[in-house]
């Protein structure tokens, strides 16, 4: 008999006030394991950078590789902060100097070859002969993918031409899934082939894992708060698991690991002082306000609009969670004022559909609106801000006017917005536009700091 221990963690999204802990308990644990003679394989399972922050935006997500190295992970696969949060460049040289493997069966570059720094599948040999397998798949945003010069093939079927490939290699296979609980869910009953599933993507947690036709599958939650232990027995013989089970490890509970707090502190000051570089001088303050219009929000809508050559923009003020100083302004404080991983949009909407939109900007419900997920990195919506677009109330009805003239409700017109509202049903029409143009890799910080630079030469 053989024992494979397998420990997995997903969706840090860089929140690092756990890492220690799960550095201690992954290093240690591999001691032990080894010590006893047991296999142990350690997965990460996509979004472990996250841009928000200073380290991972500084480090452009090489530090997070530089983590998971001295961690002694086995292999990764990439989810969408990876994948469509970086530069085509960025994530091209991320994982440069990588001590494991990744894993994506389903990343091409544009001309249709894997990139030199990615596998769709590895096979491992354990000491007792048991050939392992391991596939890893990413979410499939193939449009936006597609925009950063990448090419990105549908997950599933993937996965049923590197199943055929793979399955008379292995004895045990594995898949690491940035795709969702859904899309897991209905691999373990699509694939029997499939041993275990290692979830991500959708921050689901399954404290003793859940069992589907003969597949366990895993998933830890988010930011680390768990990390996640499969264990397989294995008989030799026959090479045939005999017994599985999960659970996870609550990070809260465990002891504190060695100089945690300094480890903490360390990693986000040199991420800080690594983003000192300046943006610009300012000669006084600026301000912002989620509750009433405010200086700083309004050069961001004004920016966007700018920027994307849009008729008319809007945007909420809780995208801009603090003020900035009189004084320099460095990319740091930028990044503290803007975290999103959110890009522009341009939607085409008749001035029927903009109307609807607008009239529903006006609601009292927004600014106070608690907002979670969609790359929002702040707490409230905050009051809406428009740039070319004003209304009138005459007492007797609402007129709106886009660029001073009265909306024509037949006419097309070209709204620039935060793409989070493309992704969320906060406004039906926008939702349902067929025309959308996403601009990457820039996101809404770097507009802001392009519009101050042309203010204050």
């Amino acid at each position: 008999m053989e024992n494979i221990h397998i420990y997995h963690t997903n969706d840090l999204h860089s929140h690092f006030e756990h890492w220690p802990r799960i550095h201690y308990l992954l290093s240690t644990r591999k001691k032990w394991h080894e010590e006893n003679g047991d296999e142990v394989l350690i997965f990460d399972i996509g979004d472990h950078m996250d841009r928000w922050h200073p380290f991972s935006e500084a480090t452009r997500g090489k530090g997070n590789t530089r983590l998971l190295n001295q961690a002694g992970y086995t292999a990764v696969t990439i989810g969408n902060n990876e994948g469509i949060t970086l530069s085509y460049e960025d994530l091209d040289t991320m994982y440069n100097q990588s001590q494991f493997q990744v894993l994506a069966a389903n990343l091409f570059q544009s001309d249709g070859t894997r990139p030199d720094w990615a596998r769709p599948y590895m096979l491992y040999t354990t000491k007792r002969g048991t050939r392992i397998g391991v596939i890893g798949l990413t979410a499939y945003f193939s449009h936006f993918y597609h925009l950063l010069g990448w090419n990105l093939s549908d997950p599933i079927k993937e996965l049923s031409i590197q199943l055929k490939e793979l399955t008379s290699k292995a004895d045990i296979i594995i898949l690491l899934s940035h795709l969702g609980i859904n899309e897991d869910e209905q691999i373990a009953e699509l694939f029997p082939q499939i041993d275990v599933i290692l979830g991500a993507h959708t921050h689901h947690i399954f404290h003793e894992g859940k069992e589907i036709n003969d597949c366990i599958l895993g998933a830890a939650g988010k930011h680390g708060q768990y990390v996640g232990h499969i264990m397989l027995e294995v008989n030799t013989g026959e090479m045939k698991i005999v017994r599985k089970k999960a659970l996870l490890y609550d990070t809260n509970e465990m002891e504190p690991a060695p100089d945690e707090e300094k480890f903490i502190n360390d990693l986000y000051q040199a991420g800080k002082d690594m983003l000192c570089e300046k943006a610009v001088d300012l000669p006084g303050p600026l301000k912002t306000d989620n509750f009433r219009e405010s200086e700083l929000p309004m050069i961001l809508c004004k920016a966007l609009r700018e920027w994307t050559q849009a008729d008319c923009a809007f945007i909420n003020s809780g995208l801009i969670l603090n003020g900035l100083n009189e004084g320099t302004v460095t990319k740091y404080d930028l990044l503290n004022i803007c975290p999103h991983p959110i890009n522009p949009c341009v939607v085409k909407l008749s001035g029927r559909e903009l109307k609807e939109v607008l009239i529903d900007t006006l609601d009292s419900k927004w600014p106070e609106l608690q907002v979670k997920g969609l790359g929002f990195r702040g707490t409230l919506m905050g009051k809406f801000v428009y740039d070319k677009i004003l209304f009138s109330n005459d007492g007797m009805n609402n007129s709106i006017f886009i660029n001073y003239k009265e909306i024509n409700l037949d006419a097309v017109y070209k709204l620039a917005i935060p793409d989070m509202f493309t992704f969320g049903r906060f406004f039906p029409a926008i939702f349902r536009a067929e025309h959308k143009k996403y601009y990457l890799p820039e996101f809404l910080r770097d507009l802001l700091e392009w519009k101050l630079k042309r203010i204050f030469r």
